[in-house]
């Protein structure tokens, strides 16, 4: 009788294979889950979860639960996580200092230009780039134009002078922070809070989404709405993994975060405008709208950081992204 019931179970296991384990995506980033990545992130793993049928598994780990800013791309590199999504200054350190261009001021005058730029020919190029690096470039995220926050006001250049201020590993950004009389100081996103409140710096530039949900409005008395900057996020994966992956769920995954992609792009500036409302609503962070005629001279102070690295960025890849601005603006003129 023991022996029929183990034929039985036997042909059963024959006829009913047990299910395959999913495939496990580590997807890691240093921003709080309420940001317009964090929740892009989260949007990303439920379509991987839909239209893979539950054969692929997300796992998000926000603020740097798993690694911080220096860290993530070597886990990345290892296998140890799958995916990222860091800020387009991350990759100087890897060798790929094109995509600092970026970082450049008063680059993008608008976020349609930042779109064409990065949906065309410059963002395939660049992430083509990171392949000989085992890296996979899959999409492009951003969060809206960058905003100076400091313990004094900056309503000039001459405001600058002196100020500790954080910024990301970017050669370009150190450049910037020293071409207004500052004082650049590295550092990684996790420890910003505390370094502020401890007057390890004085202050940074953040979109307001990031500065309100990581709560630097508490310890930032001024906020100047500079715009000065574009914060853009290349979302990448393992290469090795990526193309060991079935030719059919990559081609879920793509569909997944081409969504998630249009769903992040549609909720950055919305998200800055309620982050904006509710650090005036604190009360505790005096906001300063720069003139149109001082953010001029701004950038007009700024320019030459432009051609300081305009062969490291590639000066074909600036002078197209000139094009681009120039046919947005006329674009938007003709419609007027």
């Amino acid at each position: 009788m023991r022996s029929f019931a183990l034929v039985c179970a036997m042909c059963c296991a024959i006829a009913f294979p047990a299910a395959a384990a999913p495939i496990v995506i580590k997807f890691s980033h240093v921003v709080a889950p309420d940001t317009p990545k964090g929740k892009a992130a989260e949007k990303f793993r439920e379509l991987a979860q839909k239209y893979t049928r539950g054969a692929v598994t997300v796992e998000v780990y926000p603020n740097s639960q798993l690694f911080k800013d220096r860290e993530e791309l070597e886990a990345l590199q290892r296998g140890v996580v799958q995916m990222l999504a860091p800020s387009t200054s991350k990759f100087g350190p890897l060798g790929v200092r094109e995509f600092e261009l970026f970082d450049l001021p008063y680059l993008f005058p608008d976020r349609e230009t930042v779109d064409r730029v990065t949906d065309g020919e410059i963002g395939r190029r660049l992430h083509e780039r990171l392949e000989s690096r085992g890296v996979k470039g899959l999409a492009y995220w951003d969060n809206g134009f960058k905003q100076f926050s400091a313990n004094r006001p900056l309503r000039t250049l001459r405001d600058f002078r002196g100020l500790r201020m954080r910024i990301q590993s970017s050669k370009v950004l150190e450049a910037m922070i020293r071409e207004l009389g500052a004082a650049p100081q590295v550092m990684a996103f996790s420890e910003v809070y505390t370094a502020l409140q401890q007057g390890v710096v004085d202050g940074t530039e953040n979109p307001v989404s990031n500065l309100y949900t990581q709560k630097m409005h508490e310890v930032q008395k001024h906020l100047t709405i500079s715009d000065h900057g574009y914060l853009v996020y290349a979302v990448v994966t393992n290469k090795k993994f990526w193309e060991e992956l079935p030719a059919k769920v990559r081609e879920q995954l793509e569909r997944a975060m081409q969504e998630a992609t249009a769903y992040e792009r549609d909720i950055a500036a919305r998200e800055n405008e309620q982050a904006l409302a509710a650090v005036r609503a604190a009360g505790r962070t005096e906001i300063y709208l720069l003139p149109a005629a001082e953010r001029r001279r701004w950038r007009e102070a700024l320019l030459p950081v432009h051609r300081k690295f305009e062969r490291m960025v590639g000066r074909d890849n600036l002078e197209a992204i000139y094009r681009v601005a120039a046919e947005v603006e006329a674009g938007r003129g003709r419609k007027q």
